[in-house]
């Protein structure tokens, strides 16, 4: 599976270690070393991915996935020395898609990089049609578009990926082991709290009132479910 992948990391060194390590693999590497530049090149080269390091000079990584996210639906995966579990959520709370902690191993992020891609690049597949619609919540499987009382929402892959498969089953439980198996496959690196952030962030788009949600509901002790209330 071949990729497009503009790495965002000011350590030289660390740099050139993952660019041949992708290289290997195949994919295309475009290696910048500060903020500003990562968001000009997936601006003009479109990328299938951007691996970003959270601290970069000038612009950091969190404002880069902030601006992106306005702009674009681009698989992220955020590097970052922080190890508290808060500070790697609000990675996933501004748009990345999956997070490593430094340091890490150059084999461990390639694997990263290859479910991330599967996962994006695979499509949701419904039958008999690739509209999805449960109550005022409609997913465009072709298009990869959602939209919330006739408004298009903007979403993360991730979020999508989520949304997809409960609006293919609406009304249906999902644990959140089974959100987890659906969106990314068996996957030892994704955990259940990106499921829980997910959730949060698609009730702040898809909600009359986020605080009170009436379509994606929490169903305590089991896990989550998409109603047309």
């Amino acid at each position: 599976m071949c990729a497009q992948v503009v790495l965002a990391e000011d350590d030289e060194k660390q740099a050139e270690l993952v660019r041949r390590y992708l290289e290997r693999e195949n994919h295309t590497v475009i290696v910048v070393h500060d903020g500003r530049s990562a968001l000009e090149e997936v601006r003009r080269r479109q990328p299938d991915l951007l691996i970003l390091d959270v601290m970069l000079p000038g612009v950091d990584g969190l404002d880069v996935c902030r601006i992106l996210r306005r702009e674009s639906d681009i698989p992220v995966l955020m590097l970052t020395a922080r190890t508290e579990e808060d500070d790697m959520l609000l990675g996933l709370d501004l748009g990345a898609d999956d997070y490593m902690t430094k340091p890490f191993s150059p084999r461990e992020l390639a694997a990263r990089v290859r479910t991330l891609l599967r996962r994006t690049r695979v499509p949701v597949t419904a039958e008999p049609s690739t509209l999805l619609r449960v109550g005022e919540v409609a997913v465009d499987l072709d298009r990869h578009e959602l939209f919330a009382d006739g408004t298009h929402i903007s979403c993360t892959p991730g979020e999508f990926r989520l949304i997809s498969t409960m609006a293919a089953r609406p009304h249906r439980v999902f644990t959140r082991a089974q959100l987890l198996e659906n969106m990314h496959g068996i996957d030892q690196y994704i955990t259940t709290r990106t499921i829980d952030t997910h959730v949060l962030n698609l009730r702040k788009k898809i909600e009359p009132d986020p605080r009170r949600p009436v379509r994606l509901l929490t169903v305590y002790g089991v896990g989550y479910k998409l109603t047309d209330g």
